[in-house]
């Protein structure tokens, strides 16, 4: 679900539209966390500071995960480290991160906050991750359905091409039967 969250402080706009949703990844996996705002102001590469936090499930207190102001700065200790990396583009308005290669530790819920002065008072978005070991059932379903659909659609395109190709012969041929002459068989002594 995509909600837009609007704050105004005298006459400035600033929405942050926020990803409340659950995010399910595959232990060991990638798993991109997408966050996009906009602004009644302009927005440069200088301009917008990013934050994203984590809190785990425990209720502990939050971690920094990733930062952005001019660059990215991804993290250079604790949990993160090597995991957190920048995928966002800020002129599309697109403050997203990448995390690579995720364990179960990294189940929690992940704080993004953006700011573009004068717009400093905004919502914050929340996705809430859970990594699994295995793939649910319901991701299955959809890949095995895919696959039968893809295989479907192959055999079926084959029919159609092995039975144009066959008409198209058949439509050529002659349905002509060809006898030699009857003079040939005739025997000339028997006159």
């Amino acid at each position: 679900n995509r909600r837009l969250w609007q704050f105004k402080p005298s006459a400035v706009l600033f929405e942050l539209v926020r990803q409340w949703r659950f995010v399910e990844a595959l232990n060991g996996t990638n798993v991109k966390l997408k966050c996009t705002f906009s602004s009644s102001h302009p927005v440069s590469v200088t301009s917008v500071s990013v934050s994203w936090n984590f809190r785990p499930l425990s209720s502990g207190k939050d971690e920094p995960v990733f930062y952005y102001q001019d660059v990215p700065y991804p993290p250079t200790e604790g949990r993160f480290k090597g995991h957190a990396v920048w995928s966002g583009d800020i002129m599309k308005r697109d403050v997203s991160i990448t995390l690579h290669e995720v364990p179960p530790t990294f189940n929690g819920t992940y704080i993004c906050q953006v700011r573009n002065p004068p717009d400093v008072h905004g919502s914050n978005g929340e996705i809430i991750l859970k990594v699994v070991n295995k793939a649910s059932f319901s991701e299955i379903a959809i890949l095995a359905a895919a696959g039968g659909a893809a295989c479907a659609l192959i055999l079926v395109l084959l029919g159609i091409a092995v039975a144009v190709k066959y008409y198209k012969r058949k439509g050529r041929s002659p349905d002509i039967e060809m006898h030699p002459p009857e003079d040939m068989w005739k025997d000339s002594t028997v006159w």
